[in-house]
């Protein structure tokens, strides 16, 4: 037990006390988000066989390769190995530098496109409220655009005043207020399709999906669809850090892959109700956003509540996504100018109602450069504010190397399985297979994005 001890909790300040249920929670939190709003149309594009198939699909391979990860969580032995204690380190162990700078391109890519896919989400939230105030006073027919770009900068600017937080210890707040409404959003947006469905009580939909397009477009939606569905399935890349979590014994392994089983079952149900009955309720016409579609006018109260625990979800979840990014680089300008006065100098500004010390420190590299990143995330949303092309563009990119590749290639490094061998060509069989499902949903994603810009001005985006 002692030896145990020692092996399990390593730089002697922190003590794991996380359970299966810890972990399970922790699982649920990091896939329930803003994914979920995309459900119904992708299950529209894909029909009443391909689409349930298609959930049930990633949830199997997420689950898979996810218990794959959990053994790499030490090294080289998964129980009584030294521990890795992100996604990345894993890497380094099992597969040397080189594949190092792959997964770290990979993860950095992955977490600004995501902030990029938040900042849209979040001001089409801010729009649905705007207009659904307007259409509850003056009819739904009324004319109430608004305009994208406001409400982008607007989102902006709360994330340049978060972003000035040194580290995310220090915003822990706002990561479970972040949680507890993005479980609020989902499941109102769950009980307004039951509603929808209620009211008319007829299955919609058919067996293939959307058939009102040319046969080119259907299949572009479709394999954005699976982008979507991917983005949804989304946590490969931050199943480390809850490992590093659990406390021992038992060994870490094995709780993690009880957790995620509990985690990517409960998940894999909440998103074939959502996705299924938003189908039955809206058929083929299910909007790309089921909660700024306007597929709901009424209770508008209802629907502004539900936009605006989107809104406040995703404040908080831009900053998970982005304070790595800050600290990785900010740490590599610590690494290669030691002694530089410019980049170690802090300053400190009082400032009022805070409770601890008062005053808030800073450098001028993390002032400078934390904003012209938010600034230029906010930009590039801007240019390309298409909700599910980007969100499924985004699952497409990541769900290959982080969810698959990595995993694989480390379990066949830690088996120690030959090449030639008949597993060694069964798993990368399977990479290769995920692999061409992430190329199809790029493919889809990329031209729904370049159809928008035929019709898009840029910085003219209305709603």
């Amino acid at each position: 037990m002692e030896k145990s001890t020692v092996t399990d909790i390593e730089h002697g300040d922190n003590e794991r006390r996380g359970t299966v249920w810890t972990a399970t929670a922790h699982i649920i939190a990091a896939l329930i988000g803003s994914g979920v709003l995309a459900l119904a149309w992708s299950v529209a594009q894909l029909g009443w066989i391909v689409g349930p198939l298609v959930l049930l699909g990633f949830s199997c391979v997420t689950y898979y390769t996810s218990v794959l990860l959990a053994n790499c969580y030490r090294f080289p032995d998964p129980v009584n190995g030294t521990i890795n204690r992100a996604y990345i380190d894993a890497v380094r162990s099992y597969l040397g530098p080189k594949h190092v700078f792959l997964c770290g391109c990979a993860q950095y890519v992955n977490l600004w496109g995501t902030l990029v896919g938040y900042t849209i989400t979040a001001s089409t939230s801010m729009i649905a409220v705007k207009r659904a105030n307007c259409f509850h006073r003056n009819g739904h027919s009324a004319r109430c655009d608004a305009s994208g770009n406001t409400f982008m900068v607007v989102f902006g600017l709360f994330q340049l005043v978060l972003s000035q937080f040194p580290s995310l210890e220090n915003i822990t707040w706002l990561s479970v207020v972040a949680v507890a409404t993005s479980f609020g959003y989902s499941f109102i947006g769950l009980g307004l399709c039951m509603g929808k469905w209620a009211s008319h009580g007829e299955f919609r939909g058919t067996l293939a999906g959307t058939s009102d397009v040319a046969a080119s477009d259907k299949a572009f939606d479709a394999l954005l669809a699976l982008g979507n569905v991917a983005f949804a399935y989304t946590f490969a890349d931050i199943l480390i850090e809850i490992q590093d979590t659990l406390k021992s014994p038992p060994p870490e392994n094995k709780s993690m892959k009880r957790a995620t089983l509990n985690g990517i079952g409960l998940t894999t149900v909440f998103y074939l109700l959502l996705g299924c009955i938003g189908y039955a309720a809206f058929g083929n016409d299910a909007p790309g956003n089921i909660l700024t579609g306007f597929g709901f006018y009424e209770p508008f109260w209802l629907v502004d509540m539900a936009n605006i625990c989107v809104i406040v979800h995703l404040i908080g979840a831009y900053q998970v996504y982005a304070q790595p990014i800050f600290a990785r680089f900010e740490n590599y300008l610590l690494f290669q100018w030691p002694d530089n006065k410019f980049i170690r100098r802090t300053y400190s500004v009082r400032v009022p109602f805070m409770e601890v010390g008062g005053s808030w420190s800073f450098t001028l590299p993390t002032l400078v450069l934390r904003t012209i990143f938010i600034m230029f995330t906010t930009l590039v949303a801007m240019l390309l504010p298409f909700f599910n092309a980007v969100l499924g563009l985004i699952g497409a990119l990541g769900f290959w190397p982080l969810a698959v590749y990595f995993p694989v290639s480390m379990h066949i490094a830690q088996e120690k399985i030959q090449r030639g061998a008949l597993k060694w060509f069964a798993l990368q069989g399977f990479s290769f297979f995920c692999l061409l499902v992430s190329v199809a949903a790029s493919i889809g994603s990329v031209a729904d994005i370049v159809h928008n810009l035929k019709a898009a001005a840029p910085f003219k985006t209305v709603y």
